[in-house]
């Protein structure tokens, strides 16, 4: 596994058991993989492809997950204090229960992700799409830098979207402070004029280009 450019193929692979910590996993295939309980400690999955993968109770205490694929993953109770899931994608993660300590999750996706019980103690975010599932037993306590909204909070049996400066009370309330910023702009009319003349058929270039011709005799 150390030879250089060596990637492993670890897909719907079962790792119950294994010690994994401060392994090398750059641009692993595991999707599908079981890796319920397993020490990850310090490992490196730079780019890795961990869809879908069944990473409950994992501790990935210090793991490198920049720009990693997690989509689909379950990381329900898993560890994951002082990680770096820089641009890290998360879409349909259920990490309910997961501690996310110290964590630094920057630029990175999450959409759809459930953090109902989570611990976000002193994590890390910076222009994150941050659409979470949050709710009293959800700890943001330390918790800065800049997010996109919505998050959806439930709070006595009740669930409520929360968006904007209600969010960043919302959080400022339970010891945490992140500005939520507005969706990215649209880009600008004359973009999308160009797009529409150069859409047009090829009858009406040609009936505009003799227009102008015409235009420059009478002058």
């Amino acid at each position: 596994m150390t030879e250089e450019g060596y990637s492993l193929f670890g897909i719907e692979h079962d790792f119950r058991g294994a010690d994994l910590w401060g392994g090398d996993f750059t641009k692993a295939w595991f999707t599908r993989a079981v890796l319920v309980d397993v020490r990850l400690t310090g490992a490196i999955f730079y780019r890795a492809d961990l869809q879908s993968a069944d990473l409950t109770g994992a501790d990935l205490t210090g793991a490198d997950l920049v720009r990693a694929n997690l989509d689909g993953v379950a990381l329900r109770s898993a560890r994951l204090d002082s990680a770096d899931m820089t641009k890290a994608s998360l879409q349909g993660v259920d990490a309910s229960g997961a501690s996310f300590r110290g964590t630094r999750i920057m630029g990175a996706y999450l959409f759809g992700v459930d953090m109902r019980g989570a611990d976000l103690t002193n994590a890390a975010l910076f222009q994150n799409t941050f659409k979470i599932t949050v709710d009293e037993a959800t700890i943001v306590q330390g918790l800065t830098g800049t997010a996109f909204g919505p998050i959806t909070a439930f709070e006595g049996g009740l669930s409520r979207e929360l968006a904007g400066s209600e969010l960043e009370a919302w959080i400022a309330e339970r010891g945490g402070q992140v500005q939520v910023i507005p969706p990215k702009s649209m880009p600008n009319q004359p973009v999308v004029s160009e797009v529409v003349s150069i859409s047009r058929r090829p009858s009406d270039l040609a009936a505009a280009g003799e227009h102008r011709r015409q235009e420059r005799e009478r002058k």
